[in-house]
């Protein structure tokens, strides 16, 4: 099983409108040029899909993403509109992938940059892993762990300990997946892998104590391969 995870297109209305160093369509339109090439069977977009909340934008979203030639599925960012959203298409919770599943949980907050599950998504979340002992990945989109950005890390996830402390009973949780870094992350908290993504769009820069944008950094992707048990990732970059 092969799934392909993109995140942050920032999309605008204007299908020529701007980000701070390209065009969001263009860039998220060559990054599915290289997904279609890798042939997955799935992909998970994890967040921030729309920078202006424009139903126009997640239009433009829909249409590259029906036109990869498998199945997709996304949660919202801290920028997205989730009613717009899935006016277009639907929220999933669940992935039934054979001999794993993929969790996904939605972490955003109205009106803040940082994120939160909340104490009843957690609740669901432990009685989906106690009913449901097959190899897990979980997809969210804030990160879960500090990435040594200290702007960052201000807005990420704010249960994150409350997370930690539901997933510590259920060894089948593998890897997490995260959005909202804008840049290729790998970390362990105790025996779950955690990996960040680039942007389709613009790149953040690694360790920084502001926001800065990573000028040499390439819009990319992340693949993921499930083998029996065993989940291998790497990140590749697409020349635009």
């Amino acid at each position: 099983m092969r799934l392909v995870q993109i995140t942050d297109c920032h999309l605008l209305a204007d299908p020529k409108g701007t980000s701070r160093k390209g065009l969001p369509l263009r860039q998220l339109e060559a990054v599915l040029e290289r997904v279609r090439a890798l042939g997955p069977d799935a992909l998970l977009v994890t967040g921030d899909v729309a920078q202006d909340e424009t139903s126009a934008a997640y239009r433009h979203a829909c249409r590259v993403f029906s036109s990869q030639g498998c199945p997709w599925f996304w949660i919202p960012g801290n920028h997205d509109q989730p009613e717009l959203m899935e006016e277009c298409h639907p929220f999933h919770e669940q992935l039934d992938l054979g001999k794993w599943q993929v969790l996904l949980l939605n972490s955003r907050v109205s009106g803040q940059p940082g994120g939160e599950l909340g104490q009843e998504q957690l609740q669901r979340l432990a009685l989906q892993l106690e009913a449901d002992d097959r190899p897990a990945l979980i997809a969210l989109h804030h990160p879960p762990l500090d990435i040594g950005s200290v702007w960052m890390d201000a807005i990420g996830l704010k249960d994150r300990d409350a997370l930690w402390q539901t997933l510590s009973p259920y060894p089948q949780v593998r890897a997490m997946i995260c959005g909202h870094i804008h840049q290729a992350f790998a970390a362990w908290q105790d025996v779950v892998a955690v990996y960040g993504c680039p942007s389709t769009s613009d790149q953040f820069l690694p360790k920084s104590h502001e926001f800065t944008i990573d000028e040499a950094a390439r819009p990319g992707l992340r693949v993921l391969e499930l083998r029996g048990e065993t989940l291998s990732t790497w990140v590749e970059r697409v020349e635009l």
